[in-house]
């Protein structure tokens, strides 16, 4: 949980950046990874310098050469800022500057894409204004600098842009609760964008099998294996590498590439993974040249929300699972495509839940209805009943100010449900949640909208007969006129 005086330290940092002239918020962010992964760098020699001292043997990791002290953290913080200023801007030592030196050295995903990177601080003032800040900040404690990220990420959302890439936090959570990440799960997010769903899964593993981190097994398949990402925007892979490395996610794999493409580092990806977390882009519309033959086999779409769950089966391995939040339209979508996909997944695989949200949900940048699907790749159908909910409230206002209201949130009451599905078969379909069979889904055209099959509970109202209403008029009547008369005598 981010304390009161990480989020000023924060806020302090955020001000100085648009003050200074940076306004985008992706833009700040951006910068603010630069300048982590630099100070990581740093931080990271240190400890290598340790341990060599310990044990009276050279540095086996070597970041910064002897030759290269100026360009360390530890070293150019405490310079005048025109000082600091050039060491960033200019080649002057071994012929490098700390930002050039940054993209040539480091291990793992960020650095794979780092080489294009921009430094846009554009004053010795302000570069020096927020290494002061980020250098006061304690980056000791993994929870600590994680929540920092997410905090600094979240404020993209406060001011009110690049929301789509900012599903929140709480129903992301909700989605891998529910799923309950395993132990052995490859996981992946083809559209990843900040990588919100690969951070939420490793937090489940820390939060509820924290014992697994004494296997060395797990840890290996942990920070190498587990977690898989396609992004394709380099900035959003950047800032998605800093955000699971934040969290204590070491080397996670991140592909910078589109998944829906024919590009062969992509489709080429078949049932690889057993888990899949996701919020794929809405509304967007591809040529059927632009997508992998194989996608379209499963559904003949252009709509990317349609084209993205046919991906994933092919994604899947036999056994896998699946939540995916998807536009509404998707339920119940009546061309041929809509009912496609919806027919593919419930007739050859599992469809195992069906969570409608409110429309605030995503508020204040987009106010589209949403829900979130469940399903399991099976390749030999078996769903029989599935499980519906409308969700009323997550916690906040669904207004654009998104006030929080812990007393009125369904969020609990949905994960203590799903993990106790015998106890909805007796539901009522005027009831929030209830199971649906098959059977009459099917009868529907594969219809998934909730409205489809809740029943609503309508309660007689009783009212007076019209002659009882108009002689009660008549005597309110006439006892106004006779107020009237008594108030003349009293004036008279």
């Amino acid at each position: 949980m981010i304390t009161g005086e990480l989020k000023q330290q924060v806020d302090k940092i955020w001000l100085a950046f648009h003050t200074g002239g940076i306004a985008n918020s992706l833009s700040v962010i951006e910068q603010f990874t630069y300048l982590l992964f630099i100070r990581r760098l740093d931080e990271e020699q240190l400890k290598e310098e340790k341990k060599a001292a310990l044990v009276g043997i050279p540095v086996k990791k070597v970041i910064f050469t002897e030759a290269q002290r100026e360009l360390r953290w530890s070293s150019f913080k405490d310079k005048d800022p025109q000082q600091m200023f050039d060491l960033f801007t200019k080649p002057l030592v071994d012929g490098l500057s700390v930002f050039d030196h940054m993209k040539s050295v480091g291990e793992g995903v960020f650095a794979q894409y780092m080489q294009n990177a921009t430094f846009i601080i554009a004053t010795p003032r302000l570069l020096d204004q927020v290494v002061q800040l980020i250098d006061k900040i304690n980056m000791d404690d993994r929870d600590t600098k994680g929540d920092l990220y997410e905090y600094m990420l979240s404020k993209t959302a406060e001011a009110g842009t690049n929301g789509q890439f900012r599903t929140p936090r709480h129903i992301i959570k909700l989605m891998v609760d529910m799923v309950e990440p395993k132990k052995d799960d490859v996981i992946c997010d083809p559209a990843a964008g900040t990588a919100g769903f690969l951070v939420a899964a490793g937090e489940y593993f820390r939060d509820n099998h924290a014992d697994w981190f004494h296997e060395t097994a797990f840890r290996e398949h942990f920070n190498k294996e587990m977690f898989n990402a396609i992004e394709n925007d380099v900035m959003m892979v950047r800032i998605g590498a800093m955000n699971m490395q934040l969290h204590g996610i070491e080397n996670p794999k991140l592909q910078k590439n589109d998944s829906l493409s024919s590009d062969e580092d992509v489709k080429n990806i078949r049932e690889k993974y057993s888990l899949i977390l996701a919020n794929p882009p809405f509304t967007g519309s591809l040529d059927y040249e632009a997508v992998e033959s194989s996608i379209l086999n499963t559904v003949k779409s252009k709509k990317t929300e349609l084209l993205f769950l046919g991906l994933m089966l092919r994604m899947l391995t036999k056994g896998g699972r699946c939540a995916v939040i998807v536009p509404d339209g998707v339920l119940f979508g009546g061309s041929n495509a809509h009912k496609q996909i919806r027919q593919e997944i419930i007739e050859n695989h599992k469809l195992d839940a069906v969570i409608s949200m409110p429309s605030g949900v995503f508020k204040p940048y987009a106010g589209v209805s949403t829900a979130i699907l469940f399903f399991t790749k099976t390749e030999t159908g078996g769903t029989k009943n599935v499980w519906f909910y409308d969700m009323k409230a997550d916690g906040y206002t669904l207004d654009d100010k998104r006030y929080e209201t812990p007393n009125v949130n369904d969020l609990p009451d949905i994960l203590a449900r799903y993990k106790n599905l015998d106890a909805e078969k007796d539901r009522k379909r005027t009831d929030s949640s209830f199971l649906v069979p098959k059977t009459e889904i099917v009868t529907n055209d594969y219809n998934l909208s909730i409205n489809n099959y809740k029943e609503t509970e309508y309660v007689e109202t009783q009212y007076d007969a019209p002659t009882d209403i108009i002689t009660a008029i008549e005597d309110l009547d006439k006892e106004r006129l006779q107020a009237l008369e008594t108030l003349k005598a009293m004036l008279g």
